[in-house]
């Protein structure tokens, strides 16, 4: 970890405070930092002080020794350094409990993006649970979506074996994350296909004024197939002398071709907006 300004203007004064971590290892630090730096750190500082001027202890519990140095340079740095992006994803997990805790906003964003980052999906599980204790919803998020594109894999790590046997609320949470996920990709599909369904139906109309123009021109259904470039009426062309021909429409069922140019007739005479229908070509019209 590269010695940032912050540490090198800190060095000269005396360390009035003593940090112990879990492991019982404890380290120097300087109460005016680290209580400027976090709301809650500056009530633990005043509350272990026994006078002033005096050195206070405090305790932190619950993360290694190496994640809280690191915790404690980036209080000191004020910021994360591209070169230290690294550090961050080494003790992401650990860094944003304990921003999170601790009430050192900047630093939460950046630990959330870095998990976020490097998610994979046996660790899914375990990110989702501490994106809801620690109220990050883009880590969530990308936990959920995650499970949801790879839950084969997801099923293989012991946090989702944890959950099913100890944690059926997280279990039932995901469940529900996964169903949503699947309803959602249904009715994109469903959106998606009606889309293309009116696109078509555009071309057709398009295609159908084409073959059948209001300008007094002569209707091209009978005519030799359309060459006009990115022109479409070749297929309707074609399905229209079928229509024509065809012995199977007045039958019972019916032709489904016929069917197709049916609704499209009956869609042409709905919008039609020519004020004298007698001159308006396309068949049914009226």
């Amino acid at each position: 970890m590269t010695i940032c300004a912050g540490f090198d203007s800190y060095r000269a004064s005396p360390a009035d405070m003593r940090v112990i971590t879990s492991d019982g290892q404890s380290m120097a630090a300087h109460s005016y930092v680290l209580a400027s730096s976090s709301p809650v750190l500056e009530r633990m500082i005043d509350a272990a002080r026994r006078g002033w001027g005096a050195e206070c202890t405090v305790r932190v519990l619950g993360v290694s020794a190496d994640a809280f140095h690191a915790f404690v340079h980036f209080l000191y740095c004020s910021k994360v350094a591209p070169e230290e992006e690294e550090v961050v994803g080494a003790h992401g997990a650990q860094l944003l409990a304990l921003a999170h805790a601790y009430r050192v906003g900047w630093l939460k964003r950046a630990a959330e993006a870095a998990v976020s980052a490097r998610l994979t999906p046996d660790r899914a599980v375990d990110m989702l649970k501490l994106a809801r204790l620690c109220d990050a919803p883009r880590l969530y998020l990308q936990c959920a979506r995650l499970a949801a594109k790879d839950f084969a894999a997801v099923e293989l790590s012991d946090g989702w074996r944890f959950a099913r046997r100890h944690d059926a609320a997280l279990e039932l949470e995901l469940l529900k994350l996964m169903e949503d996920a699947d309803q959602r990709r249904q009715r994109w599909t469903r959106e998606k296909a009606a889309q293309e369904a009116c696109r078509q139906l555009g071309d057709a109309m398009a295609s159908l004024d084409h073959i059948y123009p209001c300008d007094g021109a002569v209707a091209c259904a009978d005519a030799p197939p359309c060459t006009t470039a990115g022109c479409t009426c070749r297929g309707l062309q074609q399905l229209m002398r079928h229509f024509a021909t065809c012995a199977k429409k007045t039958a019972p069922g019916g032709c489904a071709r016929c069917k197709r140019m049916l609704q499209l007739f009956r869609l042409h005479a709905s919008v039609c907006d020519r004020t004298d229908q007698t001159t308006c070509r396309v068949p049914l019209c009226r």
